[in-house]
């Protein structure tokens, strides 16, 4: 939208201001424990600071900014620990849409986790981390939107949005795409052959794999 054609006060300032923010914090514009400071961003973004705030308390609502009394807020900052235990949670979410996936996607469906899959393949075998970590973003989108799972893919999203810093951290990892890759082929080939409980127990497996990376 054009600066100019910014509603700078009411709801649809505050939801203008909660897009962006989101979007910086969520492609990792905005770093862990940086401060957010109502004024510079109510100018970056052409809003009230009583839109800003507004914002500022809805992404609190999400995990993803804290509000420290006297300080202001700040980018939350997730701990491993934290991190555990959200892969923890999404273990079972997304258990249930790989098993979901299995019985409710269309072959033009299964045909995009394939494709998926060997563009995956492709990533690693050009050493392109950031493309890998895309697409395995993107795999994971695909089961739960194919799951039609509607509670746990809104549930999924929340949890997931915390995670952004420790997930683009093990893709760098040396090694670690090459490991992941393996487990994710292994959920594609079983959705593909539509046995669920494949399906979930791959999911589970995977996201076993990843809570031993993120303690290592």
């Amino acid at each position: 939208m054009p600066k100019e054609a910014r509603p700078s006060t009411g709801e649809q300032a505050r939801q203008h201001a909660l897009a962006q923010l989101r979007q910086a914090i969520l492609h990792g514009e905005m770093a862990p424990a940086q401060r957010l400071v109502e004024n510079e961003l109510a100018e970056q973004f052409g809003v009230t600071r009583a839109s800003i705030r507004a914002a500022l308390i809805d992404l609190e609502s999400q995990g993803l900014v804290e509000r420290i009394r006297n300080r202001g807020s700040r980018v939350r900052v997730v701990t491993v620990d934290e991190a555990v235990a959200i892969t923890e949670c999404r273990m079972a979410l997304e258990g249930l849409c790989a098993a979901k996936a299995a019985v409710a996607a269309d072959d033009d469906q299964l045909l995009r986790l394939a494709d998926l899959g060997t563009a995956m393949t492709k990533a690693v075998a050009d050493g392109e981390p950031v493309t890998y970590s895309e697409l395995n973003h993107e795999l994971h989108l695909r089961i739960r939107e194919f799951s039609g799972q509607q509670t746990a893919q809104e549930l999924l999203e929340r949890l997931n949005a915390q995670l952004v810093r420790h997930r683009f951290q093990l893709a760098l990892r040396p090694g670690r795409p090459q490991q992941s890759l393996n487990e994710h082929l292994t959920m594609i080939e079983a959705i593909r052959a539509r046995d669920p409980r494949a399906a979930e127990t791959a999911v589970r497996a995977h996201l076993t794999s990843v809570i031993e990376a993120l303690r290592d």
